[in-house]
Parts: structure tokens; C-alpha cells; sequence
């Protein structure tokens, strides 16, 4: 064991270069199976409820009968009121068409029913598009309550989806008159109608809690503090089959499961109803769909974005899930009304707030989860990759073979300045020859003032495009530019940058900062960190080509390298993304600018502050060739750590074959 150390020591290349990589590799490769090993069955478990005081299905529901002419006198009132490109099918309509006429009749339904009612008018502004809307909603008093507890049940004029949720308004109004006569309630009950499930819910709960912008008028009415929520939506006539139950909320949070397994059981234990999650139509328990729902949770949980009118409630801690009927069955209206009831009746018999289940979770199936504690390490590993080339990079700045290599490296660097066309690529191979033909081995002092004030200025220069980013209208083109700006400033100001140890300083402290704030997300939200985590992984292996190899495996190298680099960009993948949706890029960056103005999402702070840390890849030339990408660069931009090229003291048309050699020269994939 000690000879096999000594031996170790006495090579450094590998302890400071293939060790590290082989290291990394192994982690990411370990990260990638640990997920994949989720969906069996030793990795998860079945659901259950952890609260007793829910006690799910345990009573009965008497919503019916008679509440059915109910609901279709308000169906027609409501209905009659609506403009006509409202009821057409897929026909673009604006809040200000349902108000104040629409919202002033849904106040006297209220009224009527015995509710103390109150309205709301709100406005936002977003990448140049102003929202506004009313807001109308109306409150029952627990006769068994002091008003210091409430449950919020919501109906939106349009679904997420856009569509119109006349059943679904109509449903709550009803349920409004029919809880009214029930003397049973301890906490107080909220009936909240917006326009829609993106801006109305929104400006309700922030102003609920007082924390309203400007634009959004405070709240005439309160209740006490919220203790779970449910949206409604029911966007057609003709019955259902099952209930498709949505609970991913903003910036990846999510309810307490035992809100959604109360739900599960209410609906399928004592409707008789069906359940699905995440569009997972014909989940048939195997292993491939367990991975694809699992998957897809994933992917809007790391986007961040607000899948229903519930996501609004998850910043303040308010479980809330969204029931969306969906297919065609036997299921009606007062079915769905029912299932409401109950759950209610559940959520009226808390003592305390939802907390003895989990809040991070994974769902493979509606009884089937992972815990946190199961799926965190897999994130962890992938973060862990970059701590230990940073680690290793480190350690490469102190060391060298050669007291006497330094001197002689200034010297070759002060003759180089003389000569017009030498880059300073040909400066650092000659560097890395010197190295390697001496013999002794010894450490030197690190130079980290400018790497590090470089490093943590990049940072901060990712808030500017970040701020301008959502500020501007999206019609404005400056977001365009700023990339092509940002990149060509900062590679002109390389120049400084010409020992090989500062090159590698940078780098190891974008990699050091890169698992240590991926480590923290994983906490918060893991999708996003796995998701980050992996399209980073190449950034660890990024390395110079030694001027010594052979010049067709250097090419080959070179290509490769950039090849994964650029298809495992953001900006590819986002194309990839939206292509496979048939969303335009438009539109998603519009929604991420909406998302970040309205709904308090920071995804683009993920992305924007430690983007641009690796703003010196090939990436940044290549993105003149490709002038379509220019808008999707500027939200997702993500490139390569210590890949610096500068070509000062180099004119004429030759200089772009020397720069394009130059690039392909240095970088590869080991």
C-alpha cells in the first residue's frame, strides 16, 4: 500500500488529471442511474395518509338532487352574459371582455346565496403586454369557527389552457348556496372567481397577504389564515370520465401529499371516480410509464413554472391542488360537486395546518411516491462532479516540475509579445512543453486576486441581462444584441488573462461555485439542479489539446468536442424542446418573463448570474452564424469555463483561419 501511494505521488499527472476526471465521470454516470432506479418498486413506496384528522370519504355527500336545476339556472344566467367569442371553441378572448357586467352578477348570485361579498380589480405589465382583470369572491362564515381559519375553493373563467370554464364557475357558485345552509363548518369558506388561472389568482393571494404591487387594489374583505385551497375546472358539457389532478406548483414547489392523496381516495375510495396525474392517460403501472411520469414531473417542476390557479398558493405555504375533468363517461357535474364537498368536509376537520407528510416528492403513479431521501443523492452526485475538478484544478495552479520552468516561462511569454501573429494559445502549449521536459517536482504561490474579482464580476454582469431581460417588451430587440455585446467586450478583455495558471484558476472557481450552488437548489428544487447539473457536466472535461498530437486525431478531438458542447447547450435543447411541443421560442420566453414579473418565478436567476461565468466557449462565435438563435440565447445562454481566445495583433482575411484552427485546437471532450 505504501509503494502503491509513493508510486501515486510520484505521478502527478495522474493524481491531478486522469484521477479527476475518471472521478467525475463515475459520478455523473452514477447520478443518471440513481433516477433511473427510482421507479422500481425497493426504490419507492405506496402512498398513505399521515394525518389522521382527515379521515378521507369518512362521511357522506349530500350535494345533489335539486342542487342540479340549481346549477343549470346559474348556467344559463351566466351564459347569457358572456360574449359570443367567449363560447365559440378556441376563440381568443381578454378579461376585460368578462367584466364589470359578468362580475357584478356573480357578486348578487353571492349575495343572494347569504355571502359577504367584495371584489378586486387588478393590473399587471410584462415584456410590454398589460393583463388586468376583477376579481369577485365571497366569504361563509363558520358557525362553528372564529374567523381565523378559511378554505379557498377557486373557479377561473379560463383554464390554463385558455379554455372557457363555464361548468366549472357555475359549479362553485352553486356549492356556494349549498354550503350556506350547512351549520357544520369550523373554518371560514372562500369562493374566489377570476378571469383567468394565470393573473387573477395571483392578485388575490399576494393582496391577501398584503403583498399586492402597486397595481393590484388591496382586499375590502378578509378571512383568517388559509388552510389548503381547490380550483375547479370543468371546460365542456358533455360528462367525464376521470379527474385529472394537478399539483406542480411555481419554482418547483409542491403541496403536502396528503392533500393529494386525500383527493386519490375521495375520488376513487368513495366516488368512484378515476385519477390520473401528469397527463398520463393510460398508465398502466409498468416501469416505462413510472419513468415518463416521474420525467415529466421533472420538467415542469424545473421550468418552474404555474401549472394552475393553485400555484399561486404554494409561496405561502398554502396546499392546493387543481381537479380538471377529464375524457368522456358517466360522470357529471354533481359528481364533481361531491368530491369537492368531501374534500372539504376533510379539510374542515384539521386541527392544524398539513405537516406530517412530505413536501418533496416524486409521484410515478396516483399510489406510488419517492421521498426525498431517495432521489436527493442523484443530484448530489451530479454536483458533486464539479467540486472534485475544482478540487483538482486547484491543486493543478500550485504545482509545477520546475523551480527554475518559471523564469524561462516569462521570458518566452515577453519574447512572444514581440512577434504580431502569435496568440496566446501558442504561448500556453509552449508552456505546458516546458513543464513536461523538466524533471523535479515543486509548488508555487497562486495568483488568485484577478481570477477571483474576474469570476464573481461575471456573476454580477448575469443580473444585467437578467433585469433587462424583464423589463423590455418583447418586441424590442436589444436582447438580441446584448449576447453578441457582452461576449465580444469580455473576450477582448482577456488579453490580461496570459498565464495558464489563471486560466485554470477561473475555471476551478466556476466549478467550485457551480456544485456548491447546484448542491444548495438540490435542496429546493431538485429537477432544476439534476437538469442544470447534467447539460453542465461537459464543462467539467474541457481541456486543452496538447500542440503535440497528431494533427488529424487533434481535429477529430476538437470536433467532438465542440460537437457535444453545442448540442448539449440550453439553446439547442430549449429548439429541441419547443420543436417537440410546437411552442415557438416567442412564446416561452415571453411566459419566463411573465413568470418572473407575475408569478415571482426565478428560474432565469438559475440560469442568468452563473450563465455567463462560461461565456468564452466557441458558443460565442458560433452564435453569428445562427441569427434565428439570437432571442433563445439571450434567456438560456450557457457555455464553456476556461476556453478564452484572444486575437489581438492579428489582421487580414488569414486571421479567421488561424482563429478557427486556434479554437479547434484547444478544446475537446477527454
Amino acid at each position: 500500500m505504501t509503494a502503491a501511494i509513493r508510486k501515486l505521488r510520484n505521478n502527478p499527472h495522474f493524481l491531478f488529471v486522469r484521477l479527476p476526471h475518471i472521478l467525475s465521470f463515475v459520478c455523473i454516470i452514477a447520478g443518471v442511474i440513481w433516477l433511473l432506479l427510482l421507479p422500481l418498486n425497493e426504490y419507492s413506496r405506496g402512498t398513505y395518509i399521515s394525518e389522521n384528522a382527515l379521515l378521507p370519504g369518512q362521511v357522506h355527500a349530500y350535494f345533489s338532487g335539486s342542487e342540479q336545476h340549481i346549477f343549470r339556472g346559474y348556467k344559463n344566467e351566466l351564459g347569457g352574459l358572456l360574449p359570443e367569442r367567449a363560447q365559440g371553441e378556441g376563440q381568443e378572448w381578454t378579461n376585460a371582455e368578462l367584466t364589470p357586467v359578468i362580475c357584478e352578477k356573480i357578486q348578487s348570485i353571492l349575495r343572494a346565496a347569504g355571502l359577504k361579498v367584495a371584489m378586486q380589480n387588478y393590473e399587471y405589465t410584462s415584456s410590454g403586454i398589460t393583463h388586468q382583470g376583477q376579481n369577485a369572491y365571497g366569504i361563509i362564515r363558520a358557525p362553528r369557527g372564529d374567523a381565523t381559519e378559511a378554505i379557498v375553493i377557486v373557479a377561473a373563467w379560463k383554464t390554463i389552457d385558455g379554455e372557457l370554464n363555464l361548468n366549472g364557475v357555475t359549479l362553485a357558485l352553486t356549492l356556494a348556496r349549498y354550503f350556506k345552509r350547512w351549520s357544520l363548518w369550523s373554518k371560514d369558506i372562500i369562493f374566489l372567481i377570476t378571469p383567468d388561472s394565470k393573473t387573477g389568482t395571483q392578485a388575490w393571494i399576494d393582496a391577501y397577504h398584503d403583498m399586492q404591487p402597486p397595481s393590484v387594489q388591496p382586499l375590502p374583505l378578509k378571512s383568517g389564515a388559509l388552510q389548503g385551497g381547490l380550483v375547479v375546472e370543468y371546460p365542456f358539457d358533455h360528462r367525464f370520465e376521470s379527474l385529472h389532478i394537478v399539483y406542480d406548483g411555481v419554482n418547483g414547489q409542491l403541496p403536502n401529499l396528503d392533500l393529494f392523496n386525500t383527493a386519490v381516495s375521495i375520488a376513487g375510495g368513495q366516488m368512484g371516480i378515476g385519477s390520473s396525474l401528469q397527463e398520463m392517460w393510460d398508465h398502466n403501472d409498468s416501469y416505462e410509464k413510472r419513468l415518463q411520469t416521474i420525467m415529466r414531473s421533472m420538467v415542469k417542476q424545473g421550468f418552474g413554472y404555474a401549472t394552475g390557479a393553485h400555484s399561486s398558493f404554494m409561496p405561502y405555504h398554502i396546499d392546493a391542488i387543481t381537479l380538471q375533468t377529464k375524457g368522456e363517461g358517466w360522470q357529471d357535474e354533481m359528481a364533481l360537486g361531491r368530491t369537492v364537498e368531501s374534500l372539504c368536509r376533510s379539510l374542515n376537520n384539521l386541527l392544524e395546518h398539513l405537516h406530517q407528510s412530505f413536501f418533496f416528492y416524486l409521484l410515478m403513479q396516483t399510489n406510488r411516491f419517492v421521498s426525498i431521501g431517495t432521489y436527493l443523492p442523484s443530484a448530489m452526485l451530479i454536483a458533486g462532479n464539479f467540486t472534485i475538478m475544482a478540487i483538482a484544478l486547484w491543486m493543478r495552479t500550485g504545482y509545477y516540475k520546475d523551480s527554475q520552468a518559471i523564469p524561462n516561462i516569462s521570458s518566452r511569454d515577453e519574447r512572444s509579445q514581440n512577434k504580431p501573429v502569435k496568440s496566446q494559445d501558442t504561448r500556453d502549449a509552449n508552456n505546458d512543453v516546458l513543464e513536461e521536459k523538466t524533471a523535479s517536482h515543486g509548488v508555487t504561490e497562486r495568483q488568485v486576486a484577478l481570477p477571483l474579482t474576474f469570476v464573481l464580476s461575471l456573476h454580477l454582469l448575469g443580473l444585467v441581462p437578467l433585469y433587462i431581460f424583464n423589463s423590455l417588451s418583447y418586441k424590442v430587440t436589444a436582447d438580441a444584441i446584448l449576447p453578441i455585446l457582452l461576449a465580444t467586450i469580455f473576450t477582448q478583455g482577456t488579453v490580461s488573462l496570459k498565464r495558464q495558471q489563471q486560466h485554470l484558476l477561473i475555471k476551478s472557481f466556476s466549478l467550485l461555485l457551480l456544485g456548491l450552488f447546484l448542491s444548495t437548489l438540490a435542496m429546493l428544487n431538485f429537477s432544476l439542479a439534476f437538469m442544470v447539473g447534467l447539460l453542465c457536466a461537459p464543462l467539467s472535461f474541457i481541456t486543452h489539446v496538447s500542440p503535440q498530437t497528431n494533427a488529424s486525431l487533434r481535429y477529430a478531438l476538437s470536433t467532438s468536442g465542440l460537437l457535444i458542447l453545442n448540442i448539449l447547450s440550453p439553446p439547442v435543447v430549449l429548439l429541441v424542446a419547443c420543436w417537440y411541443t410546437s411552442i415557438s421560442v416567442e412564446t416561452v420566453l415571453t411566459q419566463a418573463a411573465f413568470g418572473w414579473d407575475v408569478w415571482g418565478m426565478w428560474t432565469q436567476v438559475v440560469v442568468w448570474p452563473s450563465s455567463y461565468l462560461r461565456l468564452f466557449s466557441p458558443r460565442v462565435y458560433l452564435i453569428y452564424a445562427f441569427p434565428s438563435l439570437l432571442k433563445t440565447f439571450l434567456a438560456f445562454w450557457s457555455t464553456g469555463g476556461d476556453s478564452m481566445m484572444t486575437f489581438t495583433d492579428v489582421s487580414e482575411p488569414v486571421a479567421r483561419g488561424a482563429a478557427i484552427e486556434g479554437l479547434m485546437s484547444r478544446h475537446t471532450v477527454l
